[in-house]
């Protein structure tokens, strides 16, 4: 079928040179928790390296396996010197592989604030991704009072997209790398940042590998699948290996996957899911066709040991929080992928700066509850259907005893989505 260029993105075929693509908008709108912090931020871009690591992209299906020093691109936010003059930009990749100019909050290369220390959050970027898919997030978190590793997962970004096998194998032990690369950092960021206090962010691919080193170890039946690196690679990652065991960290308290693939092709059991003990925040869109939404339920149903919850945009799909807004680059049709960039990141229906504040505002309470003790429960105690909830405040604005709408938004503004929580052992 022949694509058919709509008059508005067509008009969009010769953007300004240097369009201003940010990536910190809070809307009028957004929840209470969406704001940025009181922390200036600065931002570093450190490459870590694996050594001795399978080289899946070259493994065939008999003789020798190959190994590699596997490298790690990581976009690191940090609480800056109180000093630092806030703003910046970033020199990133878009989906089709062409560069552009993001605007955001962070300082490059800033002063990190000293005589504090931080807990550690990690993002995983889907694929294909890079680091600064989630940087909406990244930047946020870290004017919040944390240090956040953004990785560049090596065959799964937009310039070196490897054999999918690469994926599966490696994804959870980059994320355990990066933990252990923070925590042994020298300087004045090592000194800032508290690795024993750790959260796990990851975006569909970056999901399931937060949920199999969350504990949710694979089927022993997917190793031969179609989907599996050859020689057995896969066995890695299954549940009740001994290689499996060693992802087990007690340095990560929490884990929260937007839209985690994997359970849509049977990657888990009811055994496997089970195996999550540590908090899980779910996050996804209600017709997510790529993961497949009722898949990601089953992941909410399934965790059995975990307090969980699942935050659901409705009527949104694979991409409901997670992406930062298209480059304004990103909306012309690309002769090469045949469809516009844009596709990547954006929505149907919902609106890419929405849908990241109401992922900021969850994200934090959720950091600010497992790994600074923080009471967020006002947060996670909702009505489950947003729309149910009632607005009633008194003459000075205060909620009576019938008001049952989200906390954190204001009249009006907790639509289309919903919020549902599970304690562990239902």
């Amino acid at each position: 079928m022949k694509r058919i260029l709509p008059m508005a993105l067509m008009s969009l075929a010769a953007l300004p040179a240097a369009a201003e693509n940010r990536i910190d908008v809070i809307r009028p709108d957004a929840p209470a928790l969406a704001a940025y912090g009181d922390y200036k931020v600065g931002v570093q871009t450190m490459t870590f390296t694996n050594m001795g690591q399978v080289d899946v992209a070259q493994t065939q299906a008999d003789g020798d396996i190959p190994t590699y020093d596997r490298p790690l691109t990581v976009e690191i936010w940090y609480p800056a010197a109180a000093d630092t003059a806030a703003g910046g930009s970033y020199q990133a990749m878009m989906r089709d592989g062409t560069d552009v100019t993001l605007q955001g909050q962070a300082v490059r290369d800033a002063a990190a604030l000293t005589g504090e220390t931080f807990p550690l959050v990690i993002i995983s970027h889907g694929y294909p991704g890079n680091r600064w898919l989630l940087g909406h997030l990244g930047e946020n978190l870290a004017s919040k009072g944390y240090v956040v590793a953004s990785i560049d997962h090596t065959d799964s970004n937009y310039d070196d997209m490897g054999n999918f096998g690469s994926t599966l194998y490696n994804r959870p032990w980059d994320q355990k790398f990066v933990i252990d690369s923070m925590e042994s950092l020298d300087g004045d960021l090592g000194a800032i940042t508290d690795a024993s206090n750790t959260a796990v962010v990851g975006y569909s691919m970056g999901g399931y590998g937060a949920l199999i080193l969350a504990g949710a170890g694979l089927t022993e039946a997917i190793t031969s699948s179609d989907y599996a690196p050859p020689q057995g690679l896969l066995e890695r990652n299954v549940m009740g290996s001994d290689t499996h065991a060693e992802l087990e960290d007690d340095r990560i308290k929490a884990f929260a996957a937007f839209g985690p693939w994997g359970n849509n092709r049977g990657f888990w059991d009811a055994d496997g899911l089970a195996g999550i003990d540590k908090p899980l925040l779910l996050i996804a869109g209600s017709v997510d066709d790529v993961s497949e939404y009722d898949a990601i339920r089953g992941i909410f149903d399934g965790a059995v040991n975990s307090d969980r919850h699942l935050l659901t945009y409705l009527n949104a799909n694979h991409n409901a929080g997670a992406p930062m807004p298209s480059p304004e680059e990103g909306y012309a049709i690309n002769e090469t992928l045949g469809w516009a960039p844009f596709e990547h990141y954006g929505d149907a229906v919902w609106d890419n700066v929405r849908m990241n504040n109401i992922a900021q505002h969850f994200v934090t309470a959720w950091v600010d509850q497992n790994l600074k003790g923080a009471d967020m429960s006002e947060y996670f105690d909702l009505t489950p259907n947003a729309a149910d909830g009632v607005w009633a405040v008194d003459d000075a604005g205060e909620p009576t005893q019938d008001n049952t709408y989200w906390n954190g938004f204001a009249n009006r503004t907790a639509v289309g989505l919903t919020f549902e929580s599970m304690p562990a052992g239902e």
